[in-house]
């Protein structure tokens, strides 16, 4: 999701760092960057022009000092505390004390986050929806601590980037998830317990509520090792049975199944 982020960035005309700990990293997010505004060109949506002008913005890093001079970071990293925590511990540190840390988190705690740095005033969520250059929501989470200056500024930032700020609470899973992961594990249950096949389960959500992608197509584009981890975190963060994870996505995760981007989850994908 970082390079839709960069992406939705420079398309606003600011100057983009896009950060990764490799350099085959940086250049694979770089790459998709080009290959989703080539599409664009090519269907009509942007002049060639319009394209060269959002590469421009666009310079890649693999060492975090590079965010010594930034006004604004968003980390989308791994969705896993004690990293994102590491993360911002070292932003902290780097980033001008005017830099306001935001975290594309899915469903960890801002509050937790902001914890960790001496700026709590200046944490908060950003939750891009995937793909980032199409979907026009972000959630945007409050910490304890966030200043409304803070919250201002990424409303502000939000509608320039293109998109619609929806301001929610700091709560494990947030809006989103918290509705939308027990709907795919419920899915994911009548595959387990042989009520119908993935391809039904998909069609009846489809074709009878209209949704535009099955429960359990958009859980193998998600990831199911994310889908699992924020189960997980909703059913530690709220303590509810409901959330407990169905036994057959933690099978399929632990088997390397983890949908598009390991070739399988629910479906096979060449």
């Amino acid at each position: 999701m970082g390079s839709g982020i960069a992406q939705a960035a420079a398309a606003a005309g600011l100057q983009v760092v896009l950060n990764d700990t490799k350099p085959e990293f940086v250049e694979k997010g770089f790459q998709t960057i080009r290959k989703n505004l080539a599409r664009d060109v090519e269907k009509g949506r942007k002049s060639r022009e319009e394209m060269d002008a959002i590469i421009s913005c666009i310079t890649q890093s693999t060492d975090l000092a590079d965010a010594g001079d930034v006004d604004f970071v968003i980390e989308a990293i791994t969705e896993n505390m004690q990293l994102k925590s590491g993360v911002f511990r070292k932003l902290d540190e780097i980033c001008p004390p005017h830099a306001i840390l935001a975290s594309n988190t899915s469903s960890l705690p801002i509050t937790e986050l902001a914890a960790v740095t001496n700026r709590p005033a200046k944490v908060i969520g950003m939750h891009f929806m995937n793909p980032v250059p199409v979907m026009k929501l972000i959630e945007v989470i409050r910490g304890l601590a966030t200043a409304d200056s803070t919250y201002a500024i990424v409303d502000d930032l939000s509608r320039k980037m293109g998109k619609t700020p929806v301001e929610v609470n700091d709560f494990p899973g947030f809006v989103s998830n918290r509705v939308l992961m027990p709907m795919i594990n419920e899915a994911i249950y009548c595959v387990f317990e042989g009520v119908a096949t993935p391809e039904a389960v998909d069609e009846v959500m489809k074709l009878g509520m209209n949704h535009p992608m099955g429960p359990l197509t958009l859980a193998d584009f998600i990831g199911l090792d994310t889908c699992l981890y924020i189960m997980q975190v909703l059913h530690e963060g709220l303590g509810d049975s409901k959330y407990r994870p169905c036994p057959l996505l933690r099978k399929y995760v632990k088997a390397g199944w983890l949908g598009r981007k390991s070739g399988r989850g629910f479906y096979i994908y060449e």
